[in-house]
C-alpha cells in the first residue's frame, strides 16, 4: 500500500519525507522542484501492542505493520498541462493508494512560497493552496473522465446498453468535475459493480483518499496549536471533506528522527504529549487505507499481519502461508484488550472464557491475537 505525499513546492514534503523514514536521502531545500524523482519509503505502523507482547516474550524477532510513503514533487498551478514538473509527477500521485497532502501553515519570510510562478513568491494561505492542488488533480481526471466518456458513446452506438450506461453518468461526472469538485464527493449508485469496476480502472486522482498534513512552525509545537492562525483553515476544510487533518511540525520530527527511543520518550514527556504527530500521522495513513492488524506472538517472533477490514479468518491466515488458508481448520483468538485485562496471563484469559475458537465465517477483529490450526 502506498501513499503519496503532495503539496506546492517548499511547504515541507521532503522534510516530512526525512523524518517518515528516518533516512536524509530525499533533499530538502529551499528552491521549487528539489525533488525530482520520486523517494519511496518502507515505515512501520506504530503499535504499543506489538511492543508489549515483544516486551512479554523476550522475543527474538519483532516485525511491524508497514506501509509505504512516496515523496513527490511539488505541483503548482497548470501542472496538469504540463507546468513546473507537471503530468510527470501527477502519473506518480496515480500510482498510488491515497494522498498525505501536506499544508503550509508557517510563515517564515526566509523560506519561498510558491503557487504558480516560481520567481513570484505568494502569501501563506492554506485554504488557496489546497484548492490549487485540488484543481490539478480535477483537470487531470476531467481528461480522464472525457475520454473514457468518449469511447462509451461511441461504443453505445452499437447497441451495447452497459456502454450507453456508463457513458450517461460519466457525462454527470464530467459535468461534477467541470464545477471543481473532486471526484470523491461524486455520488456513486449503491450496489453497481460495473461502476465501482470503471472507477477502479480509471484511478481518478481526486478519488483517492485524503489526510491533511498541517506543517506548522517549531514555535507553534511549543506554544500550542491554539496560537496558529493557519490550522482552523485546514480543519474546516477537512471537516468539509470528510477527511482527517493531522497538526506536525516537520522540522522538528526530522530533527528527532535520530533519537534513540529514550530520548523520544523524554522528549514527548517534555512536550506533555503520547505520540509524535508523525507516529499520528503514520497511524491515521494506515486506518485511511482500511487496513488493521491482528498479532501472532512467541519467543522466536511477535509479528503484526496487515488486512482489509473484513477479511476472515481463512484469508487472515492466507497472510501467513498459503497452506494456512487451503488447510484451515479454526482459529484460536484472544483479543489483545482482554489478555491485557487478564495481567498479560494466558492461564487467567483461559481460566474466564476469553480464548475463542472461531471458524470460516470468523471476520478478524483489530488486535485479535491468532493462533491458526490447519491441516494439509
Amino acid at each position: 500500500m502506498k501513499l503519496g505525499i503532495v503539496g506546492l513546492p517548499n511547504v515541507g514534503k521532503s522534510t516530512l519525507f526525512n523524518a517518515i523514514t528516518s533516512a536524509k536521502h530525499a533533499q530538502a531545500a529551499n528552491y521549487p522542484f528539489c525533488t525530482i524523482e520520486p523517494n519511496t519509503g518502507v515505515v512501520a505502523v506504530p503499535d504499543p501492542r506489538l511492543d508489549k507482547l515483544a516486551e512479554i516474550w523476550d522475543t527474538d524477532k519483532k516485525t511491524p505493520a508497514i506501509v509505504e510513503f512516496v515523496d513527490i514533487a511539488g505541483l503548482v498551478k497548470g501542472a496538469s498541462q504540463g507546468a513546473g514538473l507537471g503530468n510527470r509527477f501527477l502519473g506518480n500521485i496515480r500510482n498510488c493508494d491515497a494522498i498525505v497532502h501536506v499544508v503550509r501553515c508557517f510563515d517564515d519570510d526566509n523560506i519561498v512560497h510558491v503557487v504558480e510562478d516560481v520567481n513570484k513568491p505568494e502569501k501563506v494561505d492554506p485554504a488557496a493552496d489546497i484548492d490549487a492542488i485540488d484543481y490539478e488533480l480535477i483537470l487531470s481526471d476531467l481528461e480522464v473522465v472525457q475520454n473514457r466518456a468518449g469511447k462509451m458513446a461511441k461504443a453505445a452506438k452499437t447497441g451495447n446498453k452497459a456502454a450507453g450506461a456508463e457513458a450517461a453518468w460519466l457525462e454527470e461526472l464530467a459535468d461534477h468535475l467541470g464545477q471543481g469538485k473532486s471526484a470523491r464527493t461524486f455520488p456513486r449508485t449503491e450496489g453497481d459493480e460495473a461502476q465501482a469496476a470503471a472507477f477502479r480502472e480509471m484511478g481518478l486522482l481526486s478519488d483517492k483518499p485524503v489526510i491533511y498534513a498541517a506543517n506548522m512552525s517549531e514555535d507553534d509545537l511549543m506554544e500550542g496549536i491554539e496560537h496558529n492562525r493557519h490550522y482552523p483553515v485546514v480543519v474546516e476544510r477537512a471537516r468539509i471533506e470528510g477527511a482527517q487533518v493531522i497538526p506536525i511540525c516537520a522540522k522538528t520530527e526530522e530533527d528527532i528522527a535520530d533519537y534513540t527511543p529514550e530520548e523520544k520518550k523524554e522528549f514527548l514527556a517534555e512536550m506533555g504529549i503520547e505520540a509524535t504527530g508523525l507516529d499520528n500521522l503514520i497511524t491515521a495513513s494506515y486506518e485511511l487505507l482500511g487496513l488493521i492488524s491482528f498479532l501472532t506472538d512467541g519467543k522466536k517472533e511477535c509479528r503484526a499481519w496487515t488486512i482489509r477490514k473484513g477479511t476472515k479468518a481463512p484469508q487472515a491466515a492466507g497472510k501467513i502461508h498459503s497452506d494456512f488458508e487451503r488447510g484451515f481448520i479454526r482459529a484460536q483468538v484472544v483479543s489483545y484488550e482482554d489478555l491485557a485485562a487478564c495481567g498479560f496471563s494466558m492461564q487467567t484469559v483461559k481460566e474466564k472464557g476469553l480464548q475463542r475458537t472461531e471458524g470460516k465465517d470468523y471476520v478478524v477483529r483489530d488486535g485479535d491475537i491468532i493462533e491458526f490450526l490447519f491441516n494439509v
